[in-house]
């Protein structure tokens, strides 16, 4: 059985976050080989790169945080996250 770090993300969604504070996340990420670093989709190609090698996942949110949005920009929001090197991600609320 692996650590229990290893199955958790490493989490700072906060609309108000700034980039100092997604690095500062990350390298606690790093320091603790947490499974994950989970993010809004904006900071999703800061955390792939600074996490690159690290063997700790990139994870973006989708819809977040009311999934008050359509199946397809949804969709469009989840693709470009993976292009932009997100591994893992969640939506805030199951497809109607």
């Amino acid at each position: 059985m692996n650590a229990l770090n290893t199955y958790l993300d490493h989490t700072l969604l906060k609309a108000d976050a700034t980039s100092a504070d997604i690095l500062a996340v990350t390298a606690e990420a790093k320091a603790y080989h947490t499974a994950s670093v989970c993010v809004n989709t904006c900071y999703t190609a800061l955390v792939a790169r600074e996490l690159k090698g690290s063997g700790v996942k990139t994870c973006v949110v989708v819809g977040f945080p009311l999934g008050a949005m359509s199946s397809g920009a949804k969709a469009v929001e989840a693709a470009l996250a993976v292009r932009e090197g997100a591994g893992e991600q969640c939506q805030s609320r199951p497809p109607p």
